[in-house]
């Protein structure tokens, strides 16, 4: 197809991908991105969509679960494809080399449109493949990248597409993105037969990631709303007492419906969430403890360490 030309337009045209899948990756990333479009084929009896995987060096690509991923070749494999997508994990500023970053950089202008799912996008903007454009990654990333690269303007959304340019922030969006993209060249008739086969519906790609509505309808929208809070103010915590007041409780009732519904106190709770979060960015970024702490709402690197022995019964630094 025309390198000007959008691959998120109405065409009868086969549409071929090729998926740079990085070592550390997730298989649910990878079957998000290609599972939807077999589908599509199989409710249209013919192939409208073609796809091949490719890595870094050609061999298979060791996933997180274990499963080694078979590879199409390298790279330079993925040339005469429409679109190039990036799908990223962990370590991705270790899997992606300098000398992949190069080559991703010299391939690009060959693509009608580029993307990237998960770390995907940090591997792209490595490359300079994002920059003067609107971008997601993962939400636990949404803060670090767009410090990085302040050329992108980063979202928060489930998935974004801008131009020649298309990113999703995880496995779930990934799919809502590939419905999307099969409403758009074959309608919204076949988005939804497609969407049904996985016993799911779309979601539209400004949702925020994290959602601030109950994840089921046995907790409390009270509950849903005071974690919702939690997580969004994880380096300036919240007294229980004026997170109460933000949702007309008392401070009393609060706490009993955080036993209730998740068996904890607010404190115990919020510390949970603080935990969680120093850990991601102890075992996937490399910024020193004391940034860490400060980002997590510990006054200290010393009081992480102290909360974080008693949580997990070992050293943050003996993470790395």
């Amino acid at each position: 197809m025309s390198k000007s030309a959008t691959i998120f337009a109405a065409s009868q045209q086969p549409l071929t991908l090729a998926l740079l899948v990085l070592p550390q990756a997730s298989i649910l990333e990878v079957a998000s991105t290609l599972d939807p479009l077999r589908a599509a084929n199989r409710h249209l009896g013919t192939e409208a969509f073609r796809w091949r995987v490719v890595t870094p060096n050609g061999q298979a690509a060791p996933l997180t679960c274990g499963i080694e991923l078979p590879s199409s070749g390298p790279l330079a494999s993925a040339k005469g494809a429409d679109a190039l997508i990036v799908i990223a994990g962990f370590r991705q500023s270790e899997v992606a080399t300098a000398p992949l970053i190069r080559d991703l950089s010299r391939i690009a202008p060959r693509f009608a449109a580029i993307g990237g799912i998960d770390a995907g996008p940090w591997v792209l903007a490595r490359a300079r493949l994002l920059n003067g454009y609107k971008a997601t990654v993962h939400w636990e990333d949404l803060e670090d990248l767009s410090s990085a690269h302040p050329d992108i303007e980063v979202l928060p959304d489930r998935y974004v597409i801008d131009r020649s340019r298309f990113t999703a922030g995880g496995a779930a969006p990934a799919a809502d993105l590939m419905l999307h993209l099969i409403a758009c060249r074959h309608g919204a008739g076949l988005a939804r037969q497609t969407a049904a086969s996985f016993i799911t519906s779309p979601r539209p790609a400004a949702e925020p990631q994290l959602r601030a509505t109950p994840q089921t309808p046995r907790l409390d929208p009270r509950i849903a709303s005071a974690v919702a809070r939690m997580e969004a103010n994880l380096d300036a915590p919240e007294p229980a007492s004026q997170i109460a007041a933000a949702l007309n409780l008392s401070t009393r009732r609060l706490e009993q419906l955080f036993r209730e519904n998740l068996g904890l106190t607010p404190a115990a709770y919020g510390l949970t969430l603080r935990l969680a979060a120093a850990r991601r960015m102890i075992t996937d970024t490399h910024h020193p403890l004391a940034e860490v702490a400060l980002r997590c709402g510990f006054s200290s690197a010393s009081s992480l360490s102290r909360a974080f022995r008693a949580k997990f019964d070992r050293a943050p630094r003996d993470l790395r």
